[in-house]
């Protein structure tokens, strides 16, 4: 029961042909049906969909209007793509299941901090220190000089570090969909006073920990429970749902509290549940948008994505590129001649004439062990955030660094490549660091109509939504294209472990 790939001919379940046709939705909408017919016949997805998740961004540079249409084309495909497996074993549309929930209504149950009351300054952990006022503001230029994060990020940091009071956040009322996030905000919250509306796994550990943190701060969490008659001393063993069997019901939980909500989509599973687990949130996020239009979105971007980015970021890769010491040139040649050009490609190959007579970069940091279905999730989330903010929600989308979380380092070869990351100007980030920064930038995006997020700013693209305030970590500034230099940052970090061990 819940949100499944649809059957094909034979009864078997494919998440790359489910992929593939939403990406040609997509591209359909720019004009690129050439390329749509492609990606539809593509026999080696899982190898070639970085080609045309690039091409979704190459093509929608040049007209505003045609990225927006691409991103509801993208949107209603993967509705209709996917269905919604009932308990009588019949598939429904997404949007009949979001209509008639199925089972009892969940009942809540309230958890209250005890901690002291006052709001608890905004630090950032970093390096053993807690960074705050002026050493915070030195390490956020020292990040922009060194391309680690782009200087729109550290003017809102900024100003949250001069605008201590947005950070009572007694007068919001925030829905977390993956509340126990490693890479989520939950224990900066229960610090700044929120009403907190928490959605997770119902598993008792998980809700042990929320607990944990809820109680020593002072925010007030409501969690859904399955049966209204637990008592209160194993509550946890009755506590939350899973999004992919419950994303109807936990729409009309969340809706029954009538006001609007700031909704932060954080859930993540491996594989082809994270594909479906972020199509469960968006029906959340579609249904609560729709009965209180007054709510927001949050997401937490991932780095490693196709990305239009700023000229002058852009042109910092470029610069870097072609001053690369004659040695290293001289090293490269050979393994550009031996291996077709696969590694050590340049980041930013050219720049893209944009709107109203701006030029943006494009970086491919797509990563291949990550696979289809994690790119295609991530995808979904800027779609509809493009389309929501279009239609004058306030959206809050940050790209946060690449951080050692559990669910990362457990592929070999990704905590190899983080290892070695720094060797080719990209810093990672523990997840404690990228909690803070995160937190904060989501709470500046709440609070000012300085930024992207409100949707009366003015942008000359919709991607520039992207751009702002990106926390990037290095990889939009980094010489290489991520992608073709990441066996060689493995090699290196794999030393560097074996050498740190011993």
């Amino acid at each position: 029961m819940g949100i499944e790939f649809p059957r094909q001919a034979d009864g078997s379940r494919s998440s790359t042909a489910a992929g593939a046709r939403i990406v040609a939705a997509a591209l359909r909408a720019l004009d690129q049906g050439r390329a749509a017919q492609a990606a539809e016949a593509e026999t080696r997805w899982r190898r070639r969909y970085p080609a045309y998740f690039r091409q979704l961004i190459e093509a929608a540079v040049p007209q505003p209007e045609a990225a927006l249409a691409s991103a509801r084309a993208g949107l209603q495909a993967a509705w209709q793509t996917l269905v919604w497996d009932d308990s009588q074993g019949q598939s429904r549309p997404l949007a009949q299941a979001l209509e008639q929930p199925e089972g009892w209504p969940l009942g809540t149950m309230t958890l209250k901090g005890a901690g002291a009351s006052s709001v608890q300054p905004w630090t950032v952990p970093y390096k053993g220190q807690q960074l705050h006022g002026d050493a915070l503001l030195r390490q956020l230029l020292d990040w922009v000089e060194n391309g680690i994060i782009e200087a729109s990020a550290a003017k809102a940091l900024g100003r949250c570090v001069r605008h201590p009071e947005w950070f009572d956040l007694s007068d919001r009322h925030i829905a977390l969909l993956g509340a126990a996030s490693e890479a989520g905000p939950l224990r900066w919250l229960c610090r700044w006073r929120a009403n907190l509306y928490a959605v997770d796994v119902d598993r008792p550990e998980v809700w042990a920990r929320v607990a944990d943190r809820v109680l020593v701060g002072n925010a007030q969490l409501h969690l859904p429970i399955r049966s209204s008659s637990t008592a209160r001393a194993d509550w946890t063993t009755q506590a939350g749902v899973d999004l992919l069997q419950d994303a109807p019901r936990v729409a009309a939980w969340l809706r029954s509290f009538d006001r609007p909500l700031d909704v932060a989509c954080l859930a993540y599973q491996d594989g082809e549940r994270h594909l479906r687990v972020s199509l469960a949130m968006d029906m959340v996020a579609s249904a609560l948008l729709r009965a209180q239009p007054a709510s927001s979105l949050a997401y937490l971007a991932t780095p490693t994505d196709v990305f239009a980015i700023p000229e002058l970021t852009a042109q910092a890769s470029q610069r870097m590129y072609a001053a690369r010491p004659l040695l290293t040139r001289s090293l490269q040649k050979p393994l550009h001649l031996a291996a077709g050009e696969r590694f050590f490609q340049p980041n930013v190959e050219c720049l893209l004439q944009g709107p109203q007579g701006r030029r943006y970069g494009l970086v491919d940091s797509l990563v291949l062990e990550q696979g289809p279905n994690y790119a295609l999730a991530k995808r979904l989330q800027q779609w509809r955030a493009l389309w929501a903010r279009s239609l004058g929600h306030r959206v809050s989308l940050n790209i946060a660094p690449s951080t050692v979380t559990a669910s990362v380092i457990k592929n070999p070869a990704l905590a190899a490549g983080f290892a070695g990351a720094s060797s080719f100007g990209i810093e990672v980030f523990e997840p404690e660091t990228t909690n803070a920064l995160m937190a904060a930038l989501w709470v500046h995006d709440l609070r000012t109509d300085r930024g992207a997020a409100d949707p009366r700013v003015e942008l000359a693209h919709p991607f520039e939504l992207f751009m702002d305030q990106a926390c990037h970590g290095g990889l939009w500034c980094t010489p290489y294209r991520p992608r073709s230099a990441l066996p060689f940052a493995a090699a290196l970090g794999w030393v560097r472990q074996r050498v740190g061990m011993g």
